[in-house]
């Protein structure tokens, strides 16, 4: 099958089962460089919306994906950045709702929710997923690192904006990271904003992928436990993940497709081409290993493979 420019998946998402993703911009293109961000960090930082690539040419390639296989749960636009700095983001959601019948969501860090036109475009999604790592600027730029002229206390107003206006299934996350806002102060000031917001879900993360930055720590059990009981969220860690998969019929260039968006340990890796049947895989891992554009990275004993 063709190799997709825009098109990637279907990925195991833990809340969103078999989810086909859209990537509708260069690849780390962001107005955060989060310090816990599995792609690395922000190569394209920017906080201007502009059209990176024309509509048409993303729904012809959604046509031509279409042909072969609808064997996702969710369409899902996300990319390898902040996918609301798209201009076009509206006008592509409409069009991916006219050519299928499956739920379009749109993945954000919520930091252009400030704007009224992204909350209107937004609101074309069946479902928003936006973040809520911080729950003040000082903690905002440090896990977060948004571009500098974005202030937490419009962020926060422009969610609270888009959360009453919303009609479709929005999920909070935030992402708890040891020892800067998992203590039981940080929780209490997340309680008291959660309070002012409309959702439905609450999930709560923790940078269990290797990080761009060193000295980023997942979050202990007990911590976790903690913030599930005060702010009545969901441990993403304790949902079921399914198996990856790709219509590229060469194994190894499927391994490498999926992991320039989105990052394989070593157990996943293995799942994946086992259930592929792939011969010699031992081989191919070390292939892998040599790769040039392969980064691979040892976090906490598990291997983990990225695109460069």
């Amino acid at each position: 099958m063709k190799k997709f420019r825009y098109i990637f998946g279907p990925i195991p998402s833990r809340r969103l089962g078999r989810s086909l993703g859209i990537s509708p911009l260069p690849k780390k293109t962001c107005n955060y460089s989060c310090i816990y961000c599995q792609l690395g960090r922000t190569d394209r930082m920017t906080n201007k919306r502009q059209e990176f690539y024309k509509t048409e040419d993303i729904l012809k390639e959604f046509k031509e994906y279409l042909k072969d296989s609808d064997k996702f749960d969710i369409v899902t636009v996300v990319g390898e950045g902040e996918p609301t700095l798209c201009s076009n983001l509206g006008e592509l959601i409409c069009g991916l709702k006219e050519m299928t019948d499956k739920p379009v969501a749109v993945i954000t860090n919520g930091a252009l929710l400030s704007d009224p036109q992204v909350r209107e475009q937004l609101c074309h999604a069946d479902m928003v997923l936006p973040s809520l790592d911080a729950y003040n600027q000082d903690i905002a730029k440090k896990i977060d690192r948004p571009y500098g002229t974005i202030r937490f206390e419009e962020e926060f107003l422009g969610l609270k904006k888009f959360c009453s206006m919303y009609q479709g299934e929005l999920w909070l996350e935030i992402m708890l990271v040891d020892g800067i806002n998992d203590d039981e102060e940080s929780i209490a000031q997340f309680k008291k904003l959660l309070k002012e917001l409309k959702y439905d879900r609450l999930y709560l993360n923790t940078p269990v992928r290797p990080p761009a930055e060193e000295g980023v720590n997942v979050v202990s059990d007990e911590r976790m436990e903690y913030a599930v009981k005060e702010l009545g969220g969901i441990s993403i860690e304790m949902l079921s993940s399914g198996s990856f998969f790709s219509e590229i019929e060469d194994d190894y260039e499927a391994v490498k497709s999926i992991i320039g968006r989105h990052p394989m340990n070593q157990f996943e890796l293995n799942g994946f081409l086992d259930s592929r049947g792939t011969a010699n895989k031992e081989e191919m891992i070390e292939k892998m290993k040599q790769d040039e554009e392969i980064a691979v990275i040892d976090y906490k004993g598990i291997l983990t493979f990225r695109l460069r």
